[in-house]
């Protein structure tokens, strides 16, 4: 009788270790991925409810999302720690991608990167989700044509010359306003530092009287252009034209004193690349597109959908 109670013992120790051991079978297939933005800019908050939902549907993943400083110092630093904490998949917006090349390399010798928002096609990515910043640069260029019919001088601000998406942005707008006569004063940056952004659109207003419109290529740009404006008397006097929905943004093209923005889909950044690089490490490259670019769409913004389109932005931040 003994006996049969040490067996009895002895199977239900054995099953209790195995089912215990399953349990972190399962847990130990989970797999770490991270989004790391280029600045801490209000553009990444939709980015972030997309990794969110996507991390919610995928039962192999945790995810982290990184805010950098707009510097390629932090992101280096963000991106060593994720590798020592067994990150093996990381979707990054490289501030400088000519310099960040050795860097995204070495991550794609360790797991998985993709780039979003900004591209370094030179590295070894394994591709790129986010805008064709060229097309949306002719989008913009598309409303600066609108807004300045006659023609006029026009200054430009960025955060960084040297980012991909920048001087895509810039060259699209060439494009668009090649043969009209609106003339580029010229490109300034400011780091990300956004009260710098302001000081930049501030002296450009006194050193510039004669300046039409005032074109923000990066999220925060719009928003302190707008406040510059405001302290200087010029709302509606000045034409802006910018990029991406800050909710200054979208308020100022409301009451008029925008003319216009060409918003991006982070939600579908974060979305779209967390699905991606969940495949890839589960051994399925298959949506990874031939020319290793997953383009999002972009839309031009202006007073006579801004309303459709912030209703359409509200529901999917509730639903995300």
């Amino acid at each position: 009788m003994r006996r049969q109670s040490i067996w009895k013992f002895t199977v239900v120790a054995a099953v209790i270790l195995a089912v215990a051991s399953c349990g972190n079978k399962t847990e130990s297939k989970k797999v770490k991925l991270a989004f790391v933005t280029n600045t801490p800019a209000d553009f990444w908050t939709m980015a972030r409810k997309g990794t969110e939902a996507a991390d919610k549907e995928l039962d192999n993943v945790d995810v982290e999302f990184q805010i950098a400083d707009g510097t390629a110092a932090d992101q280096r630093r963000i991106v060593d720690d994720l590798l020592t904490k067994g990150v093996t998949g990381i979707a990054i917006s490289p501030v400088d991608p000519a310099n960040q090349t050795q860097m995204i390399n070495d991550i794609a010798q360790k797991g998985v990167v993709i780039t979003q928002d900004s591209d370094a096609p030179a590295s070894n990515r394994m591709a790129y989700i986010g805008t064709d910043n060229i097309a949306a640069g002719r989008q913009a260029g598309e409303l600066i044509k609108q807004a300045l019919p006659d023609g006029g001088k026009i200054m430009l601000f960025v955060g960084k010359k040297d980012a991909q998406n920048a001087k895509e942005r810039y060259e699209g707008i060439l494009q668009a306003i090649s043969g009209t006569k609106i003339q580029v004063l010229d490109v300034k940056t400011d780091d990300a530092d956004q009260v710098r952004a302001k000081a930049n659109a501030a002296d450009t207003i006194v050193k510039y009287p004669d300046v039409a419109a005032l074109i923000g290529l990066w999220g925060y740009n719009g928003p302190a252009i707008i406040s510059a404006l405001k302290e200087a008397k010029k709302v509606g006097k000045i034409q802006v034209v910018c990029f991406d929905d800050d909710p200054a943004t979208v308020a100022a093209i409301m009451g008029g004193s925008v003319y216009g923005t060409i918003v991006q889909q982070p939600y579908e950044f974060g979305y779209q690349a967390i699905h991606l690089m969940s495949k890839i490490l589960a051994g399925d490259k298959s949506s990874i597109p031939p020319n290793k670019l997953r383009i999002i769409p972009t839309l031009a913004v202006t007073k006579a959908n801004v309303n459709d389109y912030s209703d359409r932005i509200e529901k999917l931040k509730i639903g995300g």
